[in-house]
């Protein structure tokens, strides 16, 4: 019989179903037991209004969400660097990125006054912030406080 501790629940990428995963298991060949894909893909998940609450509230894993616009020059200069954080240390962390032009509503929830905003959130709850991009080891460094 399973015993919950031996588990975690992380949300799938692709279909943004909740799933279980046995933490005795290598997390990097886990699948959905939905839609099948892989859970952790080592790239940023675009987050919508529609899925982020799901991803933020619904994972054991920290969730690390870059707030950012596709006009903003640092925000486009720092996306290789996010993406490079989140192939390393995938699945210790979910790596997620907000569009706040389409998403204003959570730009404004969220209170995102510059571009690029990092928000760690740990079950639900934003843990830490930093604003302004970073180079990716930098990057690393700051989220592995938090996994």
């Amino acid at each position: 019989m399973s015993n919950a501790s031996d588990t975690y629940q992380v949300v799938c990428p692709n279909c943004d179903t909740a799933n279980r995963l046995p933490k005795s298991k290598p997390a990097k060949a886990a699948k959905c037991g939905v839609c099948g894909e892989r859970i952790f893909k080592g790239k940023p998940v675009a987050l919508t209004k529609a899925s982020f609450k799901r991803h933020v509230t619904s994972s054991d894993i920290p969730v690390v969400v870059d707030f950012w616009a596709d006009w903003c020059g640092p925000c486009k200069s720092m996306a290789p660097a996010f993406a490079k954080a989140a192939a390393e240390l995938e699945p210790q962390a979910r790596f997620a990125k907000v569009d706040t032009e389409a998403e204003r509503a959570l730009a404004q929830q969220y209170a995102i006054r510059s571009i690029p905003t990092l928000i760690v959130f740990k079950r639900g709850r934003e843990v830490a912030r930093q604003s302004g991009a970073m180079p990716a080891a930098q990057l690393v460094a700051w989220v592995r406080q938090f996994v």
